[in-house]
């Protein structure tokens, strides 16, 4: 019976969020101020039964309630118990669920810190909201029901949980990737919300502002997470495979970087106001559209959860409604929401502009490149695959692109800029820079390779332009001499994520040409060398685990004569279903990662084994998460915790303000 209450709690939840959709809304056009006051207290019910059904859902994972179909599916008797807490997302139903409760907290969490803003504009945001929830929601009771039953033939032990998900990784990445895909749907509502109220002002980006930088660390969070995962997990020693659905993750998380530059720009300056809005549509659409890819069955990935045609049209129609529909709100709207601020060419809103639109670009090449194997089959042109070639050749180079405005641009002031005035540290940046380009070029390689020259230069611009512009700023303030001086959070946070930008750079650079493979054949107490490190095999053993057996080799491995670790792989079969998964051994380090992926049994004693060497491949999740952390830092600015009601309640169209600090 005890499942039951889920049930409860979800339809319960889906009528409050009805409410909120509708009551508020209404209140704020008619001018009824408890109507729109409710708002707060419906997204407080609606995040109450959610969660009492997500509870219900997590105790009949942890009690082993194989009367529930979604737990029998996705857990068994062995399972260890925080993998059955963890089990409760292991499956489309779960992980839907787990979806409907993150949105329920975001919309928790407005009611809660919205009390500076306007009741009319947070009355239209709850209700955006509360729509997004009335979708989701009737998505899950309709089709995708956690709580079904298998009665009366209720199974002895349930069916395991996907073996590749019993892992740490699987803990901490799903929810963090949750909370920025749909953190954005914040961000779409405050858009929604402001073009129903007719009112965009710097009032209205400095509020929007902290919702998307929290939701965009988030989305980079999760998937760093995602990445370091397969990274150690998967056994093929790669970082990103340009999987459909990873570009699904990543797309938001492009559209997202664009839009927290273009809020800043209008926030300080009142410019690209429709660009803003636009791409405050754009995140959330591309969050929708990858939860389209991912349980509608259209893609096969080793992440996708679904293939059923019911779910996916009933995805497909949502997605067209909520794009279609704010698009045309958006056509009807925008043209009267002018910004009146002017700049030049050579001015900070113009490279920060320029930037957007790379970031802009490089996502409509990942999407063009995910969706195409979609069309050409859809229109009878034959099955195709668009794999890395397709991406690393547009990819880097905009990147790289992004690199060098970036350097430039943090120099230059708001409104209008003279590079004269900052060639002098522009130069220092640009010395140190290739001073590294010559330099580690010929410490890594054998040959002198031109595109880690680029690589280093362009990562390296990116972190000492940084490091340059704070020492700039001090010396600018002290007049006579040099004086360090105090900066705002944002800029902290800003110089941060530029860096973290950097870092990521000569990560993902130096890797992708300097790591070295082999795959082999080898026996116990022989050694081979891999990127000048010798790597000896003593022996195979078999080890019993909580709910598996696996081979588990021993290798030592010693430079120069000298044993610097002993790394051990496994081979796992897991006991429910037999299935065989590898289990790789890593020694880690700053500057190097030393990668052992054990194979399958050849003969009585040769096992395949795979080694990499990867340089500087930590860079790459370290630079990921400076750059959330960037952006976490730069919404603790005072200014944020300011914020005061401004301007009247009318549902009019308002000038566009600013400044130009």
């Amino acid at each position: 019976m005890f499942p039951e209450y889920g049930q409860l709690a979800l339809n319960f939840a889906l009528f409050l969020s009805i409410c909120l959709a509708v009551i508020p809304l209404v209140g704020s056009l008619t001018g009824k101020v408890i109507w729109m006051a409710s708002a707060r207290s419906l997204a407080t019910a609606v995040f109450v039964f959610v969660g009492i059904a997500y509870a219900v859902l997590t105790w009949a994972f942890y009690t082993d309630d194989f009367s529930v179909a979604y737990v029998a599916q996705n857990s068994n008797s062995l399972l260890p118990t925080i993998y059955k807490i963890c089990a409760v997302w292991g499956g489309h139903e779960g992980s839907l669920l787990l979806w409907v409760f993150t949105l329920a907290s975001w919309t928790f969490a407005v009611s809660c810190f919205s009390r500076a803003m306007p009741l009319d504009l947070v009355a239209r945001i709850l209700s955006v909201l509360g729509m997004i929830s009335v979708g989701f929601l009737s998505f899950m009771l309709f089709t995708s029901n956690p709580f079904e039953r298998v009665l009366p033939n209720i199974p002895m032990d349930g069916s395991d949980l996907n073996p590749l998900l019993q892992d740490p990784g699987f803990v901490i990445h799903p929810p963090m990737l949750y909370m920025g895909y749909v953190g954005f749907s914040v961000v779409f509502a405050f858009a929604i919300a402001a073009l129903i109220g007719g009112r965009i002002d710097s009032a209205w980006a400095r509020w929007a502002r902290p919702w998307t930088n929290v939701a965009w660390a988030f989305l980079g969070v999760g998937i760093m997470l995602g990445s370091w995962w397969a990274y150690y997990e998967l056994g093929w020693g790669g970082w990103w495979f340009w999987d459909p659905v990873e570009n699904a993750s990543f797309m938001p998380w492009l559209a997202g970087t664009a839009l927290i530059h273009c809020l800043a720009m209008t926030e300080k300056r009142g410019v690209f106001v429709n660009w803003t809005l636009l791409l405050a549509i754009l995140a959330f659409s591309l969050s929708l559209l990858g939860t389209f890819l991912v349980r509608s069955g259209v893609l096969t990935s080793v992440h996708a959860f679904a293939s059923d045609p019911s779910r996916g049209m009933f995805i497909l129609g949502f997605l067209a409604v909520a794009v279609g529909g704010s698009l045309t709100l958006y056509a009807l709207r925008a043209p009267e929401l002018k910004s009146e601020a002017g700049f030049e060419v050579v001015s900070r809103e113009s490279f920060m502009l320029f930037n957007s639109l790379i970031f802009v670009l490089a996502c409509a090449f990942v999407l063009l490149g995910t969706l195409f194997p979609l069309i050409a089959d859809a229109l009878d042109l034959g099955k195709y695959s668009v794999g890395e070639p397709y991406f690393n050749l547009f990819f880097p180079p905009m990147m790289a692109l992004v690199g060098c405005l970036l350097g430039v641009g943090v120099m230059l002031n708001w409104k209008r800029g003279r590079i004269e005035r900052s060639v002098f540290w522009q130069a220092g940046a640009a010395s140190l820079s290739l001073f590294l380009a010559i330099l580690l070029p010929s410490i890594y390689g054998d040959t002198f390779s031109i595109g880690a020259a680029l690589t280093i230069f362009v990562g390296s611009w990116v972190i000492f332009a940084s490091i340059i512009d704070y020492i700039r700023r001090c010396a600018q303030s002290g007049r006579a001499g040099f004086r360090f001086q105090r900066f705002t959070a944002s800029y902290w946070g800003m110089m941060i994520a530029h860096a973290g930008f950097g870092v990521c750079l000569l990560g993902a650079g130096i890797d992708s040409i300097y790591a070295e493979q082999r795959d082999l054949r080898v026996r116990a107490g022989t050694a081979v060398e891999v990127g000048g490190y010798q790597f000896e095999l003593l022996e195979v053993t078999r080890v019993r685990g909580p709910n598996y057996w696996a081979d588990r080799g021993q290798f030592v491995v010693s430079r120069n004569g000298e044993q610097i670790a002993t790394m051990q792989p496994e081979k796992r079969r897991y006991f429910s279903g037999g299935n065989m998964m590898t289990e790789a051994a890593i020694d880690a380090g700053l500057f190097r990662d030393l990668y052992v992926s054990l194979g399958d049994k050849i003969n009585n004693s040769d096992y395949a084994v795979r080694i990499y060497m990867k340089p500087l491949v930590r860079w790459i999740w370290l630079g990921a998460l400076l750059m959330s952390i960037g952006g976490v830092i730069a919404i603790a600015d005072k200014r944020y915790r300011r914020v005061k009601v401004v301007g009247d309640k009318a549902v009019r169209v308002a000038p566009v303000t600013g400044n130009a600090s």
